[in-house]
């Protein structure tokens, strides 16, 4: 290939433009945009007449490879990313966990042995910290400085296994936002619903629909609120991963109205469906079993004016995939584990694929995001807000050439069969959308070109980040 692309005619659209160029791409990066470019015979040249030319989509909240209790999520990165790559996502950003007795840098190290050479899209990762000692706050401090990575994950739910004490968020908030650093939260009182599993257990309730039932939108509330004033305590930023409930957003808009920088982020999942598949006690409902679980339909329309307004920042999948049939290309322990105990099925759905196409269909086609809007919640906050813009998350001179190129108009219909995730479900199967992935650029190569496979999995680079940029 060509180390001198350009791409001609599309109608690029960032967060704030929109507009019609051509783009000129050497050496990994955008190096020229303007009207006629004149390109050389060595030069590639991808038409984009009638095209959407849009940054390459940010998905910061992936699980890949991730463990949680005896269950491992369906996909590595090799599946993962090719997945992310035919949905328009050239980054993410995954998870490194800390283990039980492991320190935070010995845990970042073992989440790039994870990820090497398997990776087709870029990636960076968060950490999830589950002990908060004079340690690992050290440890914290050099991950930030020297280590690229600069974004915590801390539980507010699972007790006995994720879920941390408020002292040690507090702790982790003060150190991580003077670093310049982001603190994400899981927000759900955990010790409240551990309680309420005990008594639907109790009274023979085991079905995946009590899933629901036991993890109420007032805990997921509650849980925010004491959040955001911890967040207020230490003067830090937070940033609130998907968020599904009124009573949970609620708290976001006034904290934001009031000048706290509180971020959140919802997923794919809560703006299309609603707690109404969770009828009935057939095991089907395991499908939707994920935390926090679907909400009303009320909710749902506020989270889509929420997303419009800026009370709400980022659109992530939280894609964290389980099988629903024991065995699928040879994982265990997945959703069948709790089929008689609702509360040992693994908790979690696919979706990166998925992202780009279903928002923009839902959200752009149907008139409740602005085309700019779609390009700030897809690519661009995600890169503010965890350290990647400017190279990542617009289309700008000197930015890396991750482009996605987009055919507004083309229908098709979604299926996990047309999936390269390695889960055995999608929640969006048989959907007809508008929209359709054709061709995606990572740092000036091509890696899909419609439904050609391009990409290799020793392309996708480690990405270092830098501090969070407050907007």
């Amino acid at each position: 290939m060509s180390s001198v692309m350009i791409i001609k005619n599309g109608r690029i659209v960032t967060a704030v433009d929109d507009y019609t160029a051509d783009i000129l791409i050497e050496n990994e990066r955008i190096k020229c945009i303007g009207e006629n470019l004149e390109h050389g015979l060595d030069h590639e040249v991808i038409d984009a007449t009638g095209m959407l030319v849009f940054p390459g989509g940010i998905d910061c909240h992936t699980h890949l490879e991730n463990t949680f209790g005896d269950s491992t999520t369906a996909d590595d990165f090799l599946s993962g990313t090719k997945a992310a790559a035919f949905g328009g996502t050239t980054t993410i950003l995954d998870f490194a966990f800390q283990g039980k007795d492991v320190g935070v840098l010995q845990s970042i190290e073992d989440a790039l042995k994870r990820a090497e050479n398997k990776a087709s899209v870029d990636y960076g990762f968060h950490m999830i910290t589950r002990q908060i000692n004079e340690q690992s706050l050290a440890e914290m401090k050099m991950a930030i400085n020297d280590e690229g990575i600069s974004s915590f994950k801390l539980f507010m739910a699972y007790p006995g296994k994720m879920m941390v004490d408020d002292a040690d968020i507090f702790q982790a908030l003060k150190l991580v936002g003077n670093c310049g650093g982001m603190i994400s939260l899981h927000a759900e009182n955990g010790i409240v619903i551990e309680q309420l599993i005990r008594e639907a257990l109790a009274q023979g309730h085991t079905s995946p629909r009590y899933h629901s039932l036991t993890r109420p939108s007032l805990l997921e509330g509650e849980a925010t609120h004491r959040g955001i004033c911890l967040a207020e305590l230490a003067e830090a930023p937070v940033y609130f991963v998907h968020l599904s409930a009124m009573e949970a957003l609620k708290q976001v808009v006034e904290a934001r109205d009031r000048g706290i920088p509180v971020f959140a982020e919802t997923c794919p999942h809560y703006l299309f469906f609603d707690e109404s598949v969770y009828q009935g006690d057939s095991f089907e409902v395991a499908k939707y079993v994920m935390s926090p679980p679907l909400r009303s339909k009320e909710a749902q329309k506020d989270l889509w004016r929420a997303l419009k307004f800026d009370d709400l920042q980022v659109v992530a999948t939280d894609h964290c995939p389980y099988c629903m049939k024991e065995g699928h290309l040879g994982k265990i322990n997945q959703k069948p584990l709790g089929k008689n105990d609702f509360s040992k099925i693994p908790n979690g759905a696919p979706g990166l694929q998925d992202r780009m196409t279903v928002v923009f269909d839902g959200g752009v086609k149907k008139g409740k995001l602005s085309i700019n809007r779609f390009v700030e919640l897809m690519s661009t906050n995600p890169a503010k807000i965890f350290g990647l813009f400017p190279r990542k998350g617009t289309i700008a001179v000197g930015s890396d050439a991750d482009i996605l190129i987009f055919d507004p108009n083309e229908k098709h219909i979604l299926s996990s069969k047309n999936n390269y995730s390695n889960c055995d479900y999608s929640l969006f199967e048989g959907r007809e959308v508008t929209g359709r992935v054709k061709k995606v650029i990572l740092r000036g190569k091509k890696i899909v070109d419609n439904q050609e496979w391009l990409g290799n999995s020793r392309y996708g680079n480690f990405q270092k980040r830098g501090e969070f940029c407050g907007f």
